[in-house]
């Protein structure tokens, strides 16, 4: 019996669903785990690469985080110069290129000689490879999502999307949880000493994984073809904003708070509690890890949804929630296990409210020819500015003794959003892509 084709697509070739599917998740996969792993293990790590300053202690973390946040400044370069490639060349193309450069980014990292060995040259180093993946990351998003929405049958955009963070969460998984494994395997020495380095050896490896699968993507771009052959013209850099600047800056005000709440609740939250009230860190990276699995599960649900009801209730569900709650939640937060669990499922479902769809409704705003520029650069210029940033302004408010000041931060900037998603954005599930 043949395989349910997608509904036929704009060059006319078949494609399986599950194929297509895959082809897009698994290259975000490796790319976030690998992001993420840098995250997870910042704590244990950052004392090797950076020095202590007057006996702070959280002088290493606040400079590995730093350089989190300098990668993260790479990725609207990634997001202006890959999503043009694939406007140009196609989108299989640009996913081949990002999960290549991952690969390499990852493997620096793992080689990275600690700060007693080679001095000042550690952190530049760990530094270049952190561009390397924030360049990679950017790329990634443009392309990625592009792809996945491009392949949707019509009135499955949501649930398509959706699997943009399913992958992601998968990556997060992965990262996470060998990073658990390692910690209860390993005593501290080693942990500190060699065992940081293993989850970013295995990303490399992933990467070569990414790059064959994709090999078998089936491309979407419906001129990639016309442009290459002559046939139309090539799309200028800066196309998409010349002519749909509404399109880019709605794309900003949407993310803005989705961004910071995202980083926030899954991957700087179970530092923030350790900095904060104490908590274990073991317990911490488990329950991080817990959540994760709950919020994996949400996604196709509320993607499904919002092919149902629309994309602006659900972004609007999501921006009343976090403009209300993380003051309240955060506030909750003691070193008890199931205080840290309940402030992140309950996070989690508003979260989802955004993750789930914030492809499709990127890509909805943009025709083919500059839909992989336009819904790339300005987000991951948002993503840079907020999200990249959310774990720096956390650990650095800790450090100047006013750690109650960063709910309040989250909540002022989802009040930005929730005013774009109730006056600004118009609803896009039903409308075509052009």
């Amino acid at each position: 019996m043949a395989t349910s084709p997608v509904a036929q697509s704009p060059l006319g070739i078949p494609k399986s669903r599950v194929r297509q599917l895959t082809a897009a998740s698994i290259g975000n996969v490796v790319e976030w785990y690998d992001w993420y792993a840098y995250s997870f293990l910042a704590p244990i790590f950052s004392v090797q690469i950076f020095a202590e300053s007057s006996g702070n202690s959280l002088v290493p973390l606040l400079s590995s985080f730093a350089v989190f946040a300098v990668g993260f400044f790479m990725r609207p370069l990634g997001g202006l110069v890959v999503g043009a490639f694939a406007d140009r060349y196609g989108r299989k193309a640009a996913m081949t290129f990002t999960i290549m450069l991952m690969g390499v980014g990852s493997l620096i990292v793992g080689l990275t000689p600690t700060y007693e060995s080679v001095g000042l040259l550690a952190p530049v180093i760990l530094t270049l490879a952190r561009l390397i993946q924030g360049l990679s990351v950017g790329g990634e998003f443009a392309a990625a999502t592009t792809f996945l929405v491009e392949s949707a049958p019509h009135g499955r955009r949501g649930l398509y999307s959706s699997f943009q963070y399913v992958s992601t969460t998968i990556g997060q998984l992965l990262a996470s949880g060998l990073a658990a494994l390692l910690a209860t395997l390993l005593i501290k020495a080693d942990m500190d000493s060699f065992g940081w380095r293993i989850p970013f050896f295995v990303g490399a490896l992933l990467s070569l994984v990414g790059l064959w699968i994709r090999r078998g993507a089936d491309e979407t771009s419906a001129v990639a073809g016309e442009i290459q052959s002559g046939k139309a013209e090539r799309p200028k850099m800066f196309e998409f904003l010349k002519n749909y600047p509404r399109s880019a800056a709605t794309i900003v005000g949407i993310t803005i708070a989705g961004t910071v709440a995202y980083y926030t609740w899954t991957t700087f939250l179970p530092t923030y509690a350790q900095i904060t009230v104490g908590f274990d860190v073991a317990d911490s990276l488990q329950i991080g890890t817990i959540s994760l699995v709950f919020f994996m599960i949400l996604q196709p649900l509320l993607g499904m949804l919002s092919d149902r009801i629309g994309r602006r209730p659900m972004l609007i569900t999501f921006g009343i929630g976090f403009v209300v709650l993380p003051v309240p939640m955060l506030g909750l937060l003691t070193d008890a296990y199931a205080s840290l669990l309940v402030v992140q499922l309950i996070g989690m479902v508003f979260l989802g409210c955004f993750t789930s769809i914030s492809a499709a409704v990127n890509a909805e705003l943009f025709p083919t020819r500059v839909r992989a520029a336009g819904a790339g650069f300005p987000y991951s210029l948002t993503v840079a500015i907020f999200g990249g940033t959310a774990p720096l302004i956390g650990t650095a408010l800790k450090d100047a003794g006013n750690p109650g000041l960063f709910p309040w931060y989250m909540s002022a900037l989802a009040l930005i959003s929730t005013l774009v998603y109730l006056f600004v954005l118009r609803e896009t599930k039903d409308k075509p892509l052009s």
